[in-house]
């Protein structure tokens, strides 16, 4: 792929000092197809540097985004594309704002999810649902990036619900201390303990799921859920990165334990076809060992990207159990989000935006 600077489309990321605002940086500082130009503060916050703006908690931070200077919400430099990592208390409004002005923006924020002109995408799950930008009213336009347990579920799910159909599914969670951001538990209420409960994040996991593994109606210009119940039970556990979840699913037709993993372990989809700088050669990886996954083996397979399935066996309930590890920042959060852009380029969403030839 072609990586000179000058064939790159600048980008701006809204809210970079969090965690995964953090690995936005990360993942956008040597892209092949975006340049970062611009990071994006609230007015209220003070402009400096990146370097000293943030407490920097992931690899040494890299050294050709350490000295861009923030930019106020109010001020955002002209960037066609711009990735939002906000928390949902402001990301709504200032993502609409930036629609309605031209600009395509790529949210992490639950804020639009389940806004029926807004397509929520997982890339190898449901691409063609980016066809809703094109009934959008903004002049730019707005797309999702799910919740990041709900990403792991719906790639686990999809290759089952496209062999075999979907009924019912019981999913319960093990969710990294990541995913509650800088300001989650203390590792002394952490410490041999685990919480029983994440607030709202339940009702995210069933109703995007739906949203997600639905169609695209006959005017493409909303989505029919899913018909499949999902049951949600989910947990925080002390485990720094990557969310565990054991699954048990109820399929339309009978099949055999070898069947379900011949279709989870073939399972590719658009952005291996189209070979998307972010996309993982293997989106799902079948491990054949007892005790895997686990998050500090498996959270890293695929540069952070590959969900990592096993412990597939008859459900004595449903059908069905296995167990699906996804790594919740990158996959879960700004690699899915980088992944979606790259997505959107390739298919034409991202007026004025082309995907660069390779070399």
């Amino acid at each position: 792929m072609n990586t000179d600077r000058r064939t790159k489309t600048p980008v701006a990321l809204l809210g970079a000092t969090g965690a995964v605002g953090q690995r936005f940086v990360s993942l956008l500082a040597d892209h092949p197809w975006f340049e970062l130009s611009a990071l994006v503060l609230r007015p209220a916050r003070q402009v400096s540097p990146l370097a000293e703006a943030c407490r920097w908690i992931l690899e040494p931070m890299p050294e050709n985004v350490a000295g861009i200077d923030f930019s106020s919400s109010e001020e955002i430099p002209e960037c066609r594309l711009i990735f939002s990592a906000l928390g949902a208390d402001v990301a709504g409004p200032l993502e609409t704002r930036l629609a309605e002005a031209g600009r395509f923006v790529v949210s992490n924020a639950r804020s639009h999810r389940m806004d029926s002109r807004v397509p929520l995408v997982v890339p190898e799950v449901n691409p063609d649902h980016l066809d809703l930008v094109a009934a959008q009213e903004w002049e730019g336009g707005l797309a999702t990036n799910p919740n990041c347990s709900t990403i792991g579920l719906v790639l686990a799910l999809k290759p089952l619900a496209d062999a075999f159909g979907l009924r019912r599914v019981q999913v319960v969670t093990l969710q990294a201390l990541s995913g509650a951001g800088l300001g989650g538990p203390s590792a002394l209420s952490m410490t041999d303990n685990l919480v029983p409960v994440i607030p709202g994040e339940e009702e995210k996991l069933e109703r995007e799921t739906g949203k997600i593994l639905g169609v695209l109606s006959p005017g493409r210009d909303a989505v029919e859920p899913h018909g499949a119940v999902v049951s949600a039970q989910c947990t925080r556990v002390p485990v720094l990165e990557g969310h565990t979840e054991c699954i048990s699913v109820e399929l339309e037709r009978d099949a055999e334990t070898a069947e379900v993993i011949e279709a989870l372990a073939a399972f590719r989809a658009a952005p291996q076809e189209l070979l998307l700088p972010t996309a993982p050669e293997r989106p799902l990886e079948v491990l054949a060992e007892e005790d895997r996954p686990q998050p500090r083996l498996d959270r890293n397979r695929g540069a952070g990207m590959t969900c990592s399935v096993g412990r597939v066996r008859p459900c004595g309930v449903l059908g069905h159990k296995l167990v699906a590890l996804s790594h919740n920042t990158v996959r879960g959060a700004a690699g899915g989000s980088v992944l979606l852009a790259e997505l959107a380029v390739a298919r034409g969403a991202v007026e004025g935006v082309a995907a660069p030839r390779a070399a």
